[in-house]
Parts: C-alpha cells; sequence; structure tokens
C-alpha cells in the first residue's frame, strides 16, 4: 500500500514515481506508530503507581507473614525455636532477622545473623504516592546490594513488627514484574493501535487518499469530466471537504472552458484586428485625399469620415497593444516631470476652446521609467480631452490640469479636468479592458494600461473625484529604496 503527494514537475514513469509514496513513510504507517508511541507512554505513566504499588504490597506481605511467626512465638508455650527452626522461618521469607515492638520495649525474636549496616530504613505506614514511586524507581535502577529495615503495624495489632532483610528477592520481584506488564503493555498497544488505525483510516484516511487522487487526477485532465470527485453523503468535516472539492473541480472545470474559448476568441480578434488595422489604414490614406475635393458635400462628410476612421484605427491598435505580452520591467530614472507632461501636451490632439495647464513646478523630479509614465499620463489626459470635448456648449469651461506634490519619498501626480464626470458603470469597472470605458465606442483599455504600468513602479492608479464638472485622477510613484552600501559609497565620495 503506498499514498500519494503532489507531483514534481516531468512526465512519464518518474512523474509517477515522485506522486508515490513508499509505505514506510505513508500516512498509514506513521498513524500506526504514532498510536502505538503514545499508548506505550501512557503506560509508562500508569507504570509508575503500579510498581510502587507492587512494591508496597511485596513488604506489607513478608512483614505479615514475620507478624504471624512473631504472634506465635510471643503467646506460645515455648519461648524459643531451635537454630534450624528459626533459619527455616527466616529463609521462607528471606529476611536476617524478625523483631516486635510493644510498649515502647523492642524484643528480637528471630534471627540468624545480624548485618552489620541497614542502607534503608521503610515505615510501611507513612510512605506516600511520591514517596512510593520514588523507592520504588530507586529499588528497581539502584537496588540489589541494600539492607533493609522494613516496619510498620500489621492488621489492628498494636504491636508494630520488623523485618531485617537484603533487598535482592525483592528487585527481582520487580523486574520480572515489570517485565511481565511490559509485555502486556505492547500487546495492549498494537492492538489498540490496530484498532485505532482501522478506525481512523475507515472514517479519515481512506477518504483523503481518495481525494489526493481525485485532486491528482483532475489535474492531468481538468477538462474532464469524469476527473470530478463524487462526495460521499457524509454530515461531518470530511464530507464538507469532498463536497466544497467537488463544487471548486466544477468551477475550475467551467471557468478553464470559458478561459478557452475566451483564448480562442481572443486570438481570431487580434487576427482580424490585425488586418483590419492595415485596411483601415489604407482607407485612411485614400479619404486624406477626399480633403482635396472641392466639393461642398464632400467637404462636409470628409472630416466627419476621417474621425470615424481614425477612432477605428485607435480601436484595434488598442485592442492589439493590450494582447501583446506583459509589459517590461520599468527602467526607472530620475525625470522632470514638466518636461515630460510638456511632451504629453505636444502629442494630444486638443481642439479650440479646451484650455492645458501644466502645474508643474519646474524643478520637481519623480524616480520612473519616462517612456511608461509617458504613457500614462497620455491615457489619462486623453481620455480628459476625449470626454470634454463631447460637450458641445461654447460657455461651458473646458480646462485639463496637471499638478504635482511629493509627500516624503512618494511622487503624486494629479490630472484633473471639468469634464462630466465618469458614469456609474464605468466607475464601477474602472481599471477593467473593454469594460471601463467612459464613452461609447471604447475600449477602456487607456486606464487598464496605466494601472498595470504604475502598479509596476510599486505605485497606484486611483479615482479620486468625479461628479459633474470635475474629475480627478492621481497617480502615486513612490521612490526607489537606497541600498545601503549605495548610500555609505555616495557619502564616501569626495565632493
Amino acid at each position: 500500500m503506498s499514498e500519494t503527494v503532489p507531483a514534481e514537475e516531468g512526465t512519464g514513469p518518474a512523474k509517477t514515481a515522485a506522486r508515490r509514496v513508499p509505505l514506510s513513510r505513508g500516512l498509514s504507517t506513521k498513524l500506526l506508530l504514532l498510536t502505538i508511541v503514545f499508548v506505550l507512554l501512557a503506560e509508562v505513566l500508569i507504570f509508575l503507581p503500579w510498581i510502587a504499588s507492587y512494591r508496597l504490597s511485596w513488604l506489607k506481605e513478608r512483614l505479615s507473614t514475620a507478624a504471624a511467626v512473631s504472634i506465635v512465638l510471643v503467646e506460645g508455650e515455648s519461648p524459643s525455636l531451635s537454630r534450624a527452626a528459626q533459619n527455616d522461618v527466616l529463609m521462607s521469607i528471606g529476611a536476617k532477622a524478625i523483631a516486635v515492638r510493644d510498649g515502647g520495649v523492642s524484643r528480637l525474636l528471630v534471627v540468624a545473623e545480624m548485618p552489620p549496616q541497614v542502607d534503608e530504613h521503610i515505615d510501611l505506614a507513612s510512605i506516600g504516592m511520591i514517596k512510593g514511586m520514588t523507592g520504588a524507581l530507586d529499588t528497581l535502577f539502584f537496588g540489589g546490594d541494600r539492607m533493609l529495615r522494613v516496619f510498620g503495624p500489621v492488621g489492628e495489632s498494636d504491636k508494630e513488627f520488623e523485618l531485617i532483610m537484603p533487598d535482592y528477592r525483592l528487585r527481582n520481584a520487580m523486574l520480572v514484574y515489570s517485565r511481565n506488564v511490559a509485555f502486556v503493555s505492547l500487546l495492549i498497544s498494537l492492538f489498540t493501535a490496530m484498532l485505532v488505525y482501522a478506525a481512523i483510516d475507515l472514517i479519515m484516511i481512506g477518504p483523503i487518499r481518495a481525494m489526493t487522487r481525485s485532486m491528482l487526477s483532475f489535474s492531468e485532465a481538468p477538462d474532464d469530466p469524469r476527473r470530478i470527485i463524487h462526495p460521499a453523503d457524509r454530515a461531518d468535516e470530511i464530507g464538507v471537504a469532498e463536497r466544497e472539492l467537488s463544487q471548486m473541480q466544477e468551477r475550475l472545470q467551467k471557468m478553464l472552458s470559458e478561459q478557452k474559448h475566451l483564448a480562442d476568441l481572443g486570438l481570431a480578434v487580434s487576427k482580424i484586428n490585425h488586418d483590419m488595422r492595415n485596411i483601415l489604414a489604407s482607407a485612411q490614406l485614400m479619404s486624406d485625399r477626399l480633403r482635396q475635393v472641392k466639393d461642398p458635400t464632400v467637404q462636409s462628410f470628409a472630416p466627419k469620415l476621417l474621425r470615424a476612421l481614425d477612432r477605428a484605427v485607435s480601436y484595434s491598435e488598442g485592442v492589439l497593444a493590450y494582447g501583446r505580452t506583459q509589459e517590461p520591467a520599468p527602467s526607472r530614472r530620475r525625470v522632470r516631470l514638466r518636461q515630460l507632461v510638456e511632451d504629453v501636451h505636444g502629442l494630444l490632439d486638443i481642439g479650440e476652446g479646451i484650455e492645458f495647464v501644466n502645474g508643474v513646478e519646474p524643478a520637481f523630479e519623480v524616480d520612473a521609467d519616462s517612456d511608461q509614465l509617458f504613457r500614462v499620463l497620455t491615457n489619462l489626459c486623453r481620455n480628459s480631452v476625449q470626454a470634454m470635448a463631447a460637450d458641445s456648449e461654447n460657455a461651458l469651461i473646458r480646462r485639463l490640469a496637471v499638478s504635482s506634490e511629493r509627500l516624503g519619498s512618494v511622487s503624486r501626480i494629479v490630472v484633473t479636468d471639468t469634464g462630466p464626470g465618469l458614469p456609474p458603470k464605468a466607475r464601477e469597472n474602472l481599471f477593467a479592458a473593454f469594460r471601463g470605458s467612459a464613452r461609447s465606442g471604447g475600449t477602456g483599455l487607456g486606464l487598464a494600461i496605466a494601472h498595470e504600468l504604475i502598479r509596476a513602479h510599486g505605485g497606484t492608479v486611483e479615482l479620486v473625484e468625479s461628479i459633474g464638472g470635475r474629475t480627478t485622477f492621481a497617480v502615486t510613484i513612490p521612490d526607489q529604496p537606497v541600498r545601503l552600501d549605495q548610500a555609505r559609497n555616495g557619502l564616501r565620495r569626495p565632493a
């Protein structure tokens, strides 16, 4: 069994192999191993109180046996046991000596040999949980050669019994118990991990694997409706994810289909516009000759025909320009903005009655690509001129003004006209090609191109105001950031 992952670049067997993950690195294996580790960690936490309880029970059991022997010796008819009997009693409980304390008086009942010293004193009546666990770990890891003194009451007796015993038997018993617990814990971990794995694989991993396969299959042929995932009827998060993925694939497939149709249509339109531009240019040349005809009727219609042909040529050139590849990155230099605005003014076909005001200070500089900024200002100013030229009333003030200001390291260029303002539809689609035109027959490409060029400078083009009699656009261009090493070199350069 293997899992699928996103593919790397390439095709053929190498690409297919890159999409498959071996079992050792798949989600299923990781889930199984993590479950086993987590269960074992839980068993380790449970093992500490278990081993402490086992140690305490083992010592209490030995002390109870010693107490029973002590009661028999204290209350029996024979005051003492033979040496052989004493050895048998001590050997059965693994002790060196047994004593009893009654009324503050301690009495040694059975003794094989007294050890030279006692390493640890264990009061069974005062062992708490923490002390019991630390004592159990100490015996388990460092015991085996110690001598213990174990004492405490047994049952309801008012006497206190004592044992002197080595701890190697206790440690061996604890090791055996630990081994059995570890074996059982491992079995429980494996069994629990298999159950958890089976449940999660059925509920989660399996559906996720199916969604992954569907995404990879869809990416290979997004136009094939059969590659869309069929969501299961589930009410949980997986069901929601499958339904959302299915809807997203359907929307993406529809969008790709529309984009393909638009691309094909755009290619056809570009070819048509290319040929149409040549035809219109020829017609424009022939129409220029109509001005030489002295016929009054021809003279009245010739200007209208020429303007119509000019608009058609301009439209075709705009469509072709927008259909070209992405604009090159701006080559930024320090530019005198006033001279650039004068060049724009010279290019515009401003008719009588329209006033052009260049309000840029002679010393004002802007950090930009001069050619691209020229195109931006030309598009904005041409739109203003065309909007004001549509007004036929002579009494109206028709003025186009370009001004500038600097805000820190940001240059702001303001283009204002006294035209009729933008209609609501043009404001809603301001920088959208073919939808943001303010006049009938326009393409809206001027603002779209201006927006693209200024955005490449890291700046913005925004409509500040558009009401009847005043429309204002603002072009904001930040200066290029200065590198620290360049600034230092500039400071070190001699004057």
